[in-house]
């Protein structure tokens, strides 16, 4: 299975906890999955771990577990999808921390449903919105001159699906995600030059609890999120502008050459399965 999307996840932990050392990481949706094996990963390192979400009984667990390991580690509660409860969250950071040397922007909101059964549901986009697009711009507003002055790096990650031909019945998320992979790549520049480290993860279908609700992606080959915390570690070593499966620039060309026999196909399809 690694080979099929990341084949070289090996890194030297002596050389990240060396890196990593006296830091300070800024972990989003750390209470479950990638968020959570990542915290774990890193709680040898000797770095200092911020760790946010919503379930605050879950991220107090993860906190137990890091420190039971060494580490280090603060929780903080918060709606990310609740714009005052982001600002709040941002004034805390900066009372209890000397300032954030990586952010990874780890939370996420997945929802596939037809448009039809969305009509009377717009919160089914506003929300994933919030939480997917509006609320990692909130937090790198306010997190920038810190990252600035500590020259630090920004992890996004993203899926797959953003550089790929869209699906039928995955507008909410699929239009969320890709809206911050665009405002992420626009100012990516900027950061640059002033210091900052910028790196986009581009995950294929990784066996978390968000997949769970969609049954056609049980049997599909996927990551394990123990994986995907490694190649976040490996972002961190190498500072690379970006990580994504060997075969992505194939379906890069696939999505614009085949758009046409794409979109008949689709519709055929679901003709067929109304």
């Amino acid at each position: 299975m690694r080979l099929l999307f990341f084949p070289f996840l090996d890194f030297s932990d002596t050389q990240l906890q060396h890196d990593l050392a006296g830091k300070t990481i800024l972990i989003t949706g750390a209470s479950y999955g990638i968020g959570e094996c990542l915290a774990e990963k890193l709680a040898e390192t000797q770095a200092h771990l911020l760790l946010v979400a919503r379930t605050e009984a879950k991220l107090i667990d993860v906190k137990q577990r890091v420190e039971a390991k060494g580490g280090r580690a603060n929780i903080f509660p918060c709606d990310l999808r609740d714009t005052v409860a982001v600002q709040a969250l941002l004034a805390h950071l900066q009372q209890c921390s000397g300032g954030i040397d990586i952010f990874v922007s780890n939370a996420g909101k997945s929802i596939r449903r037809s448009i039809f059964d969305s009509l009377d549901r717009p919160h089914d986009f506003t929300r994933t919105m919030n939480l997917n697009y509006f609320a990692p711009v909130q937090l790198m507003l306010g997190l920038i001159p810190s990252l600035v002055a500590r020259r630090g790096q920004v992890i996004n990650i993203s899926a797959v699906n953003v550089l790929l031909i869209p699906a039928p019945k995955w507008a909410a998320y699929q239009a969320s995600k890709t809206a911050f992979d665009q405002w992420f790549r626009c100012v990516s520049p900027e950061l640059n030059v002033r210091g900052v480290r910028t790196t986009s993860i581009y995950l294929p279908l990784v066996r978390t609890r968000m997949i769970e609700p969609t049954q056609a992606y049980q049997h599909l080959p996927a990551m394990q999120p123990e994986q995907v915390a490694q190649l976040i570690c490996k972002a961190m070593l190498s500072r690379k502008r970006t990580y994504a499966p060997w075969w992505l620039m194939l379906g890069q060309m696939a999505s614009v050459l085949g758009r046409g026999w794409w979109e008949v196909a689709m519709s055929h399809y679901l003709r067929r399965n109304r």
